[in-house]
């Protein structure tokens, strides 16, 4: 499986098993070009419209749940005419380490302390894979900053090397977002749309007061504008009453098949 992925050198690709558990639609491993992934957004919901398409899942169920290396992965499907839309569950939410040397973080960024949010720690979440988040001041801040593998190797080797997801909130419930990971396994110098790191992103702005708290919070971050690959991620946030912690996170979109081919081995 590493092999294909490699030869197909795409960001991930998918390999659907036969579940362990009879309720499930299948078991799914996910590789990137160098390494497994236990758990990534995209290609769990890609996975999820083939398997509608290939008539593998009923057409006409409203969820179905995937087996990934977090465990199940919730799957559930809205119908508007012909046009799906795909939503995950994400694990629970863990915040974990705060990082406190901001201007090395800026620095290695391409940036300065002066393009940061004073008053937003950057901070490890995760919900399966963990991602360091820095919030910016603005969009323009964002299309600033610079990928490089060496001198984020230096800032986050101490973390563990968690990839890099800067964003700006930009009015509204929506944000701009840009994600690096030239230092880490995956070894991409950016991602055009990370379904993994949207759901603790959403999470992440709103227990910073970057996006405003309700019962139930929907968020749209715009991302791989930068690298003219946009793409539009749909968040869902459910608060109990009086946490600052999801009970419930969803991250959603729909799917555009680009190309089909037959590999031979």
């Amino acid at each position: 499986m590493q092999a294909i992925a490699r030869e197909t050198n795409l960001s991930e690709t998918t390999f659907v098993l036969p579940p362990n558990d009879r309720r499930h639609a299948a078991r799914v491993r996910i590789f990137t070009p160098y390494v497994e992934l236990p758990f990534a957004g995209h290609p769990t919901i890609g996975t999820g419209w083939v398997l509608l398409d290939e008539r593998l899942v009923n057409a006409d169920v409203d969820q179905f749940t995937l087996e990934e290396g977090v465990g199940p992965v919730p799957i559930r499907i809205e119908r508007d005419g012909q046009r799906l839309v795909l939503w995950m569950t994400h694990p629970p939410v863990k915040f974990g380490s705060v990082i406190e040397e901001r201007s090395n973080v800026a620095a290695a960024l391409a940036l300065t302390t002066e393009h940061l949010v004073a008053d937003v720690p950057i901070q490890i979440v995760e919900t399966g894979l963990p991602f360091v988040f820095v919030a910016l001041k603005n969009r323009e801040a964002v299309d600033a900053a610079v990928s490089s593998g060496e001198p984020l190797a230096a800032v986050f080797g101490a973390y563990g090397l968690p990839a890099v997801f800067l964003f700006a909130a930009t009015g509204g419930n929506n944000l701009y977002s840009r994600m690096f990971a030239p230092h880490t396994d995956v070894r991409i110098g950016e991602d055009p749309a990370t379904g993994s790191a949207s759901g603790p992103l959403g999470a992440f702005a709103v227990r910073y007061g970057l996006i405003r708290r309700a019962p139930l919070v929907s968020i749209e971050s715009e991302q791989g504008t930068k690298m003219g690959r946009q793409s539009f991620v749909h968040i869902e946030l459910e608060y109990p009453a009086g946490g600052d912690t999801p009970s419930r996170i969803e991250v959603g979109g729909s799917v555009v098949p680009v190309m089909t081919a037959e590999l031979t081995i």
